[in-house]
């Protein structure tokens, strides 16, 4: 028997079931200009955590390589923006770890993003130059790591993918110059607003 449930895709368009608008917290979106239907999809809420989190990055990134904003207004800005994202996170995705008795994950998520808001404040406020020169690095390490636990919990082999996009990532950090901050924040929100769009394989 397989490990992974390979009578399905990795990815796929989401299947809307009467299940599926049942859930509690699902939110349906379409857009259309008279008959002619522009755009449309739902979002349980553990879709609308990711796109709460990638909404949380996009400016964090962005401002980083495009802005001349102070380290230290940026670290508490950004730090109180990961606060209301990860308490987002714990309200939006507990009932859904809770049913596929993987709540760990989440417990794991948290402590990885208080991780990296402490490490980023911690070289911002005390000058540590080694890990302000790999916070790009550090984010998507912490990230992919994230994903592999998550992915080999719930056997999903597209948040295997995506941890393997955050490392591919990391190696090419190196030969992007002074883009890094852009390349990284592009990872991240690529990924989410991916895993947000489609549905996903798992157990």
């Amino acid at each position: 028997m397989s490990f992974f449930n390979n009578s399905v895709p990795p990815l796929r368009r989401k299947q809307a079931t009467q299940e599926t608008y049942l859930l509690q917290g699902c939110r349906q979106v379409s857009w259309q200009i008279g008959n002619i239907q522009l755009y449309s999809n739902f979002y349980t809420r553990l879709d609308q955590s990711f796109l709460l989190w990638g909404l949380a990055i996009a400016p964090m990134f962005v401002t980083a390589q495009f802005l001349a904003v102070s380290w230290d207004v940026q670290a508490v800005l950004w730090s109180i923006l990961s606060i209301i994202a990860t308490v987002g996170m714990v309200s939006w995705t507990h009932s859904w770890v809770k049913q596929k008795q993987v709540c760990w994950i989440l417990y794991c998520w948290v402590r990885l993003m208080l991780l990296g808001v402490v490490l980023t404040d911690l070289a911002v406020f005390f000058c540590w130059g080694e890990i302000l020169l790999n916070l790009c690095p550090v984010w998507l390490g912490l990230c992919s790591f994230g994903y592999v636990c998550t992915g080999l919990a719930i056997r999903a082999r597209a948040l295997l993918f995506a941890s393997v996009i955050h490392l591919l990532g990391i190696f090419i950090l190196p030969y992007v110059g002074g883009w890094q901050f852009l390349v990284t924040g592009a990872v991240m929100f690529f990924c989410l607003f991916l895993l947000a769009e489609l549905e996903w394989d798992h157990c």
